[in-house]
């Protein structure tokens, strides 16, 4: 099948959340045709049903696409973890993962690229060392799960899919995700670090993610692991000090480790890890930022 070198058809899974629903407005908003995954039947000509627990794609809804960019999966921020909740997110990944690739694999002409949306738990808590994409897997719940997460794309590879995993850091957004919560309590002035606020937090702009996103759809040299964070990580007393700068409001509290244990369970241990990674590879195939440090992103999401 001949596939234009310019317009393309994407498949999008989580196209309902924060970046899902971004990507989905910049792919269509630049004339692409896009491809929404939803676990009902399908309802329009852009809506393709899949059930990712069931392992279920309507996988000739996805004949023609070009390029597929899977995004689903539970937040893990979103409800304080207990075993049960630790179970969800580790199925919705592998499980979603599993499905996807697996129907990309059966199609008789499948597309060029999966880009598949992981996350820089891969790395656990790596203090105040920097790393990049050459850095070994961390131990704990996270990099376990996004270790099986970027297995389960296996079926795809071996397809002949140009996979790329996109290992996003904390995106700066008032929308949704842990910034979005963090946008009301910093404008109350009731903001504040979080445990001793020395642990590197890897942000990257709503903005810059949606084109990282995008830019790895439209490299081919791109495949692997590929980091989808700012160039600057900095320290949660960092990040409270740009956030009080920027909303002109004081940031005088605290909210102490064993507090945050108690109302984030298990959750609360990559909080307060450090995560000081780089996005090498992103650089050096061409991208470039828009807002590269932690007071544009902060500016970003506030228009």
């Amino acid at each position: 099948m001949q596939r234009s070198a310019t317009r393309k058809r994407v498949a999008v899974t989580g196209a309902s959340g924060l970046i899902g629903s971004a990507l989905v407005r910049s792919l269509r908003a630049d004339g692409h045709d896009v491809l929404r995954l939803v676990r009902r039947p399908a309802r329009t000509a852009d809506e393709v049903e899949w059930d990712p627990k069931r392992l279920y794609v309507d996988a000739a809804g996805l004949v023609g696409v070009d390029a597929v960019v899977h995004l689903a999966g539970a937040g893990v921020g979103e409800r304080r973890w207990n075993e049960a909740y630790k179970k969800e997110i580790r199925d919705s990944r592998v499980l979603g993962t599993t499905a996807i690739s697996q129907a990309l694999a059966s199609l008789a002409d499948p597309p060029e690229t999966l880009v598949c949306g992981t996350a820089l738990g891969w790395y656990g808590d790596t203090g105040t060392r920097a790393v990049d994409e050459s850095a070994p897997a961390g131990t704990g719940f996270l990099p376990s799960v996004c270790g099986e997460w970027e297995a389960a794309a296996a079926p795809a590879e071996e397809a002949g899919i140009r996979v790329a995993y996109a290992r996003t850091g904390l995106v700066v957004a008032r929308q949704g995700g842990a910034w979005g919560r963090l946008f009301p309590v910093f404008r109350a002035g009731l903001g504040g670090r979080m445990g001793d606020g020395r642990q590197y937090w890897s942000h990257i702009s709503l903005h810059d993610e949606v084109a990282a996103l995008r830019h790895l759809v439209d490299t081919p040299a791109l495949s692997g692991p590929v980091n989808l964070t700012a160039p600057e990580p900095v320290t949660n007393r960092e990040v409270t000090a740009a956030m009080g700068r920027v909303l002109r409001r004081p940031t005088v509290f605290t909210v102490p480790a064993p507090a945050l244990r108690i109302v984030l369970g298990d959750f609360a241990q990559d909080v307060l890890g450090s995560q000081r990674v780089l996005p090498g590879r992103l650089l050096e195939s061409g991208f470039d930022f828009a807002f590269p440090t932690i007071d544009d992103s902060i500016r970003a999401a506030l228009r």
